[in-house]
């Protein structure tokens, strides 16, 4: 298709195309590895941490308050929040104090008073639902919001090749009219994930574009709408408020549209995901929430807090950069694989 530009949608990005840039996107994934082990791997600085500064002192004598204390120590540096860290410490009292431990039974009570602080908040995406259209929404639009270098226009591109993979007809819209070089990777991820791309020029109004995505996808009968949006500090109001004049101008076409709004954080920055889901989660109408970058940090223990401080549920983790490492949230999964246990 040849870049051209129109009063209405156009099909490319008016951006240099840099063939480098399709090589550097992960598209070849031929799983070698289960995603437990993906996930265990990635993790692996996180679970590091805890089992060599807190497992190894737990497993020569009965379980003690100063054992308790250490253990509290360590979760509080592993980003847990202390509200988790107390409930956890509790748990793990009731399992195993005044008892000797093998390695592998601290483990396992330390996974289970884990997996109790996040069971409640764990929850599925699945736009296509069990018999290809979730609820009967067709097209069901999926709004992706976050700050730049979270994951997000990558997250995108990761779904919408899982989705085309299954068949469904997927459109991508560049909401990020702004930057070039975002809409020019976002255009990559499309080609190769066989999905349709939508755009605008440079500085477009990114609500009038994701309405008019939105209407030609009804009209020619797309199964999802996958929609980025410019990355945004979420202290900034203005930025915020084009955020809300696109659900505004896609409610619309459907009031229950977007159906889905996916805030994606990246766990390396630590407690900040906790703030930025607090700001977006007030003001965006999240319904789920990505962690990715959990290969990257040492912090893997920040998606406790953040759960349990979202009004959304946990919907997807990402752990490398493959399209398979991008998987819906196990929390029984995530919680062994936090503490080291191979299974």
């Amino acid at each position: 298709m040849s870049g051209y530009f129109t009063d209405g949608l156009i099909v490319t990005p008016n951006v240099t195309f840099d063939p480098a840039m399709a090589k550097a996107l992960p598209m070849n994934d031929t799983p070698k590895k289960g995603w437990f082990q993906r996930l265990s791997d990635g993790l692996a600085r996180s679970s590091k941490q805890i089992t060599e500064t807190v497992v190894g002192g737990m497993t020569k004598e009965p379980l003690d308050e100063a054992a308790l204390e250490r253990l509290e120590e360590h979760l509080l540096e592993s980003d847990l929040g202390p509200a988790a860290t107390d409930r956890i410490v509790e748990r793990f009292r009731a399992l195993r104090f005044g008892k000797v431990s093998d390695e592998r039974e601290v483990k396992e009570a330390l996974a289970e008073a884990v997996a109790a602080e996040l069971l409640p908040r764990q929850a599925t995406f699945d736009p296509l639902g069990p018999d290809g259209v979730a609820g009967g929404i067709k097209p069901y639009v999926v709004l992706f919001v976050g700050v730049n270098g979270s994951g997000k226009t990558t997250t995108l591109g990761k779904i919408a090749a899982d989705l085309t993979g299954k068949g469904a007809r997927v459109m991508i819209v560049a909401g990020d009219t702004f930057r070039a070089a975002a809409r020019e990777q976002l255009k990559v991820w499309a080609e190769r994930a066989g999905a349709d791309f939508e755009s605008r020029r440079d500085g477009a109004d990114p609500a009038g574009l994701a309405f008019d995505a939105y209407t030609k996808a009804r009209a020619e009968n797309y199964d999802v709408v996958l929609i980025d949006t410019a990355g945004r500090l979420q202290n900034k109001s203005a930025l915020m408020d084009e955020l809300l004049k696109i659900v505004r101008v896609l409610k619309k076409i459907e009031p229950d549209a977007p159906h889905e709004t996916l805030l994606v954080l990246d766990a390396t920055v630590g407690r900040n995901a906790l703030a930025q889901e607090q700001i977006f989660g007030r003001t965006a109408f999240v319904s789920g929430i990505v962690m990715t970058k959990l290969d990257g940090t040492a912090r893997g223990g920040v998606l406790v807090p953040v759960a349990q401080a979202s009004d959304a549920p946990l919907k997807l983790i990402g752990v490398g950069e493959g399209i398979e490492d991008l998987q819906p949230f196990d929390a029984r999964a995530f919680s062994r694989s936090l503490v080291g246990l191979e299974d």
